[in-house]
């Protein structure tokens, strides 16, 4: 579903392989938390797209991992931000800016946290459409 959607869309991208599934129970728990069921389904089938400039808008599993656990624990961040812990990242735009899931209370929905400002900002209602959103416009701000 997700590989045939995503061709439909743009012959543009990278699509990694399926997650292992002992490699996503392992993000998982890393993270202390279940993955929204969207994203469990699309890393089943591309663990992992970038677009043609090699930005993951949809990051691997370890790259999820990785990357929320830079988010919520780099020293000082703290002070500067708003807490991380509601969200679940799980790509960007290349320039800074970085896309979530709230995961508390869940949501379906993807927001955008726009690095300069600290705003969290809704820019699509679920998976589906925030990749549809993003290759339509050809990557970096499509959202702003």
């Amino acid at each position: 579903m997700w590989v045939e959607f995503i061709s439909s869309l743009s012959e543009e991208v990278d699509l990694a392989d399926p997650v292992d599934e002992s490699e996503l129970a392992s993000a998982e728990l890393a993270l202390g938390l279940e993955f929204p069921a969207e994203l469990k389904s699309f890393l089943r089938e591309a663990n992992g797209v970038f677009d043609e400039f090699g930005c993951g808008f949809v990051w691997p599993a370890a790259g999820i991992v990785s990357r929320n656990r830079e988010m919520r624990e780099a020293a000082g961040f703290g002070n500067l931000y708003m807490p991380f812990n509601p969200l679940l990242f799980l790509g960007d735009n290349g320039g800074g800016d970085l896309f979530a899931f709230v995961v508390e209370p869940p949501r379906r929905d993807i927001f955008v946290w726009q690095h300069e400002t600290d705003s969290r900002r809704w820019v699509a209602r679920d998976l589906r459409d925030y990749v549809h959103r993003y290759l339509a416009a050809g990557g970096e701000n499509w959202y702003e």
